[in-house]
C-alpha cells in the first residue's frame, strides 16, 4: 500500500482566491479578479459556460470592477505591487490591450461609476485634494472632465446617482464610526439622516426612484437597520431592524422591485429580501458563512461571492431553487475532512463584558499541543467564519488558533466598535489578555508557552502584548504592524489623516497616552524571539514602522528575524510571496514546538 506524506504549505497556499467579480448586463459574460495564475489578473467566463480564460496578464490586483451598460467593455482599477495608487483602464470583453482611462501618477482613485448611457465615468480621486478628495465626471468620448463634487471637512466619496442622473449620492467619512450620507441636487446638499450631535454611520444606500432612497444606518440605534428617505417630502423613516444584527450592504432589483440586504451577526452573515410592493420580508439561505459581494442582474438573477471557514472564495448563481457554484475553488490535494471548523466561544473580559471568539482546534491526529493567539487586524473589523488558507495550513501542522473579537470589532454594535477609538492600547489589549487567561484557565495552554501572531492592527497588538505581557508567550510574529503610533499617524495616506485624532489620538493633546500605547516604548520587555514581516510598498503601515523596531531590538541583541517583501503592499498579492512567508513562519514556530512535525 502506498502511503503519502501529509499536505505541505504549497498545497494549502495554492488555494486560489477571488478579490472581486462583476456580471455583464446581458448575463452572457462574467469577469473576476483572481490569482489563478499565481498573481492577480482578470479572468472571464462566457456564461453559461464556467470555464475561465485570462483577460489580463499585468499581474496586479484589481480595485473597482464594472461593465458598461451595454455589455461592450469593462472598467477596472489596478494599482502597482500593492501601493494602492489605483488607476482605471478599459478592458475588452475577451481580453487584450487595455486602454488608459484615468491615470495620474501618485494619486488614489476610487469607486468608478458609469452613466446610464456608458458615455461618462464618475469617480473619486485624491488628485488636487489629497485630504478630502474630489469627484469628477469624465466624458469617455471627448476626454473632457468636470468637477462634480469637492470634498470638504472629511474624505468625500461619490457613491451613486438617481435614475435620471440629476441627483448625486455621496458620503463623508469623518471616522469609521461616523459617516454621513448626502444627496446633492443642483446646489442643494441634503443630509439623509436627521440632524444630531450623536455620531452614527450610514453603510450603504440606493435609489429606487428619482426621489426615493433606501439606506442602511445606525442613526439613534446601536445596530444598523434599513431606512428610507423621500427627497420630495424630506422625510426619513425607519423601515426594518433586527435584534443584534447590523445590515451591511443593499442592492436593488428594479425588475422585481425587491431589495436585497446582507447583514452581519457576529461571525456570520445573513441575506434578506424585502418586497417593496407588499413589504414582505424573507431570509434567503446562502451557500457560505460570509458574503463578500452580491450582484443583482437586470433580469433579477442573484450572483453571490462568498466563503466559509472551510470553503474558499467562490462565485454562485441563484437559480431560484438553489445556488449553483460557477467557480470550483477548493484546497488542492486536501480532503475537506482534513479542514477545521471553528468553535464559537465567549469569555468574560476584565470589566465583565463578553467577548466572542473563534477557536480553531487542531485535529487530534495532528495536534502538537501548541496554540497560536491571533488578534485580528482593523481594528474596526472582525475575525469571522471566512477562509484563511494559512489557518488551515497551521492547523494541519498541529497548531490550534484562538482568534478573539475584542472591543472595537464590527458585528457587535456601534458602541462596541467605538471602544477602540483613542484607546488602542488599553481596552482591546486587556480583552486579549483575558482571552489568554481563558485559554490557560480552561487547560488549552500554559502561561509562557503561547505563540503570538497578528497582521496590521493584529501586528500592532502582537508587538504591544509582547512588550507588556511577555510572560504569556514563547515567540512572536508581527506581520506589518505599527510599532510607533506617532510615526504611524504621520505616515498614513493623506485621506486617512483627518480621522486619526478620533481613531488613534492627537500627537500633541494625547502625547502621554500615545507613548503608553506605542509598542516601541516597551523594547526592554520584548525579550522573546520574534519574526517580523513587511511589504516595502505598504501605504498604510509603511516600511519604516517595521524597520525601526527591528533595528532597535537588534541593537539590544534580541533574537529578531526580518523578512521584507520588495513587491508587496499591505498584504500578499503574489502567491510565491505568500508561500514564502508562511514557510518562513512555520519554520520559525517549529523552533518552539514541544512536538515536532511528523515526517
Amino acid at each position: 500500500m502506498i502511503t503519502f506524506p501529509k499536505p505541505d504549505v504549497e498545497q494549502f497556499l495554492r488555494t486560489f482566491s477571488i478579490a472581486d467579480f462583476a456580471v455583464s448586463p446581458d448575463e452572457k459574460h462574467l469577469v473576476f479578479s483572481t490569482n489563478l495564475s499565481g498573481k492577480y489578473n482578470l479572468w472571464g467566463m462566457d456564461l453559461p459556460n464556467s470555464f475561465p480564460y485570462p483577460l489580463t496578464s499585468i499581474d496586479q490586483s484589481c480595485q473597482g470592477l464594472i461593465y458598461d451598460k451595454k455589455s461592450r467593455f469593462i472598467i477596472a482599477g489596478f494599482d502597482q505591487d500593492g501601493n494602492e495608487n489605483t488607476q482605471f483602464y478599459g478592458v475588452p470583453l475577451n481580453g487584450g490591450t487595455m486602454k488608459e482611462i484615468v491615470n495620474h501618477e501618485n494619486t488614489r482613485n476610487f469607486m468608478p461609476k458609469l452613466s446610464n448611457d456608458s458615455k461618462k465615468l464618475y469617480y473619486t480621486t485624491s488628485r488636487g485634494n489629497p485630504s478630502f478628495l474630489n469627484s469628477y465626471c469624465l466624458d469617455l468620448e471627448s476626454g473632457q472632465e468636470r468637477l462634480v463634487l469637492e470634498g470638504k471637512d472629511a474624505a468625500t466619496y461619490l457613491f451613486g446617482f438617481s435614475p435620471d442622473e440629476e441627483t448625486l449620492l455621496y458620503y463623508k467619512h469623518f471616522a469609521n464610526t461616523y459617516t454621513l450620507l448626502y444627496a446633492k441636487k443642483g446646489n442643494e446638499d441634503i443630509l439623509l439622516t436627521p440632524p444630531t450631535e450623536k455620531q452614527h454611520t450610514v453603510n450603504d444606500g440606493v435609489f429606487v426612484s428619482d426621489s426615493m432612497i433606501y439606506l442602511l444606518t445606525d442613526y439613534d440605534s446601536d445596530f444598523t437597520y434599513l431606512a428610507s428617505y423621500n427627497l420630495e417630502t424630506n422625510k426619513f423613516c425607519k423601515v426594518k431592524e433586527l435584534e443584534n444584527e447590523s445590515f451591511t450592504a443593499i442592492t436593488y432589483s428594479k425588475e422585481n422591485q425587491l431589495l436585497y440586504i446582507t447583514s452581519q451577526k457576529g461571525v456570520e452573515d445573513q441575506l434578506y429580501e424585502i418586497n417593496l410592493q407588499n413589504e414582505n420580508w424573507r431570509n434567503i439561505p446562502v451557500p457560505c458563512s460570509v458574503i463578500n459581494k452580491l450582484e443583482v442582474a437586470a433580469s433579477g438573477t442573484l450572483y453571490l461571492f462568498g466563503m466559509s471557514a472551510t470553503k474558499p472564495h467562490n462565485i454562485y448563481k441563484n437559480t431560484g431553487d438553489e445556488w449553483v457554484s460557477l467557480t470550483k475553488y477548493t484546497v488542492p490535494g486536501v480532503d475537506s475532512n482534513e479542514l477545521v471548523e471553528p468553535d464559537i466561544i465567549t469569555y468574560p473580559s476584565f470589566d465583565g463584558r463578553e467577548i466572542e471568539s473563534l477557536f480553531f482546534r487542531a485535529k487530534k491526529e495532528n495536534d502538537n499541543g501548541e496554540v497560536i493567539f491571533w488578534p485580528h487586524g482593523g481594528p474596526q473589523a472582525a475575525e469571522r467564519k471566512f477562509f484563511r488558507a494559512s489557518f488551515q495550513f497551521f492547523l494541519n501542522n498541529g497548531y490550534s488558533i484562538f482568534a478573539p473579537n475584542f472591543r472595537g470589532s464590527t458585528g457587535y454594535g456601534l458602541e462596541f466598535m467605538k471602544m477602540v477609538e483613542g484607546d488602542w492600547g488599553n481596552g482591546p489589549r486587556l480583552d486579549n489578555v483575558a482571552g489568554l487567561d481563558w485559554l490557560i484557565d480552561q487547560g488549552h495552554a500554559q502561561k509562557g508557552n503561547i505563540l503570538l501572531m497578528g497582521g496590521s492592527f493584529g501586528g500592532y497588538m502582537a508587538l504591544l502584548l509582547h512588550g507588556r505581557h511577555a510572560d504569556y508567550f514563547k515567540a512572536v510574529v508581527d506581520i506589518f504592524g505599527p510599532s510607533n503610533l506617532f510615526s504611524f499617524i504621520n505616515s498614513v495616506p493623506e485621506d486617512w489623516k483627518p480621522v486619526m485624532d478620533q481613531w488613534v489620538g492627537n500627537p500633541e493633546k494625547d502625547k502621554e497616552k500615545l507613548i503608553e500605547y506605542s509598542p516601541i516604548t516597551y523594547l526592554e520587555s520584548m525579550i522573546k524571539p520574534m519574526l517580523v514581516i513587511q511589504g516595502a510598498n505598504d501605504p498604510r503601515v509603511v516600511k519604516e514602522e517595521s524597520d525601526q523596531i527591528v533595528q532597535a531590538l537588534k541593537d539590544k541583541g534580541r533574537d529578531v528575524d526580518y523578512m521584507l517583501l520588495e513587491n508587496e503592499g499591505h498584504g500578499f498579492s503574489k502567491k510565491e510571496n505568500e508561500i514564502a512567508v508562511y514557510q518562513k513562519i512555520l519554520s520559525f514556530l517549529n523552533r518552539f514546538t514541544a512536538v515536532k512535525e511528523k515526517v
